[in-house]
């Protein structure tokens, strides 16, 4: 019998059952279970995160019980500074936190944003100040661009906590901000100042040992071992099979383009949404398309075909925007739309949207 419970509609804790109420499982590998929902607190129901370890197999713990208490303890020093969830609730195997309302760094794509970078800059120098690195900043799904329009920080399962400033705090939050200055190098260049730019040049010694060394051990062990991979959230599914899906679907002769992206799926964990842009074809025609050959890969949870595709001012797929829809998370997509055309196009979309299931979810 597997160790791990794979149910993906997971009751609630015994110990929160009367406080939490589940909506989605966002995540799930060996080392915990992610899930979306609200928790009743003294200021009444909140939107909350919960991760809990009682899904773990035995083998996995003492590395899932590491990261969770680094977690706990990053939050609970970093309660206050409005730049991370609030801890709601923490336990041996649960932590419930608070919902940052906004998208992670590869949806919201704050191009030409300095004020986002400001803000980022300052809620670095915040947690520093409270002796806290996060040591997982390259992420960008670790960086959350608010409603607001503010900076916050998410998944702090690596973080440190340092008692004082010394040597190896210094190095970790000179990591911290290169890490920050790299994504500001991709999204606003020109606001790059001389100082930002010598620190990105120089990587700590620590980093390029970690980079040499400890990173192949990591891959080697995550993804060989644990089989575990994590871009920008999807998971295994997002890596493997969506690329394979999309150039099948592409490889239809009355297909004219494709997009596969990951969404959180309340009976599987995780599921892929498949946006073909195909007017005239029949969903039937598409998947009798997929499952040709030996090797043909599980087919999409969600297909919507649409007139055309959403796309940016330069004319490239707006991937942003087709992830948000399958998310659910419909509200969050008006400041990515680039021009009237893409509205019109978007607006079609989310009226056919497939995912109907989990829109309460978000």
């Amino acid at each position: 019998m597997n160790p791990m419970r794979t149910d993906p509609q997971l009751a609630a804790p015994a110990e929160i059952a009367a406080g939490w109420r589940p909506a989605i499982v966002l995540k799930r590998d060996v080392f915990s279970t992610v899930e979306r929902g609200t928790f009743m607190t003294a200021r009444g129901e909140v939107d909350a995160v919960l991760r809990r370890l009682d899904t773990v197999p035995w083998w996995a713990w003492p590395v899932a019980r590491w990261l969770f208490a680094r977690e706990r303890e990053a939050l609970k020093a970093a309660a206050g500074l409005g730049i991370a969830p609030p801890l709601l609730y923490a336990s041996r195997r649960l932590l419930v936190r608070g919902f940052i309302d906004g998208v992670t760094l590869h949806l919201a794509r704050p191009e030409g944003d300095t004020a986002y970078f400001r803000s980022a800059k300052r809620a670095l120098r915040l947690l520093h100040r409270t002796g806290i690195c996060h040591n997982d900043l390259n992420k960008e799904q670790n960086w959350i661009r608010g409603r607001d329009g503010r900076a916050y920080l998410t998944d702090f399962q690596l973080a440190s906590r340092f008692k004082r400033r010394g040597k190896l705090f210094r190095i970790a939050a000179y990591e911290d901000l290169r890490h920050l200055l790299k994504h500001k190098r991709r999204y606003v260049p020109d606001a790059l100042t001389p100082a930002e730019l010598r620190v990105l040049a120089r990587k700590s010694w620590i980093d390029r040992l970690w980079m040499a060394t400890g990173k192949k051990l990591y891959y080697a062990v995550t993804r060989g071992l644990f089989r575990f991979v994590d871009r920008e959230g999807g998971g295994l599914r997002l890596v493997r099979d969506a690329p394979v899906l999309a150039e099948r679907l592409k490889a239809h002769p009355q297909v004219r383009d494709a997009a596969v992206v990951a969404y959180p799926d309340r009976r599987i964990g995780t599921g892929l949404y498949a946006f073909v842009e195909a007017p005239g074809v029949e969903e039937i025609d598409l998947l009798m398309h997929l499952a040709i050959g030996a090797d043909a890969p599980k087919p999409p949870e969600q297909i919507q075909i649409v007139d055309a595709l959403p796309r940016d001012a330069q004319g490239a797929l707006h991937g942003e925007v087709l992830q948000l829809v399958a998310m659910n998370q419909i509200d969050l997509i008006e400041p990515l739309i680039a021009n009237e055309a893409e509205r019109s196009t978007v607006a079609r979309i989310v009226a056919d949207r497939r995912n109907l299931r989990d829109r309460t979810a978000f």
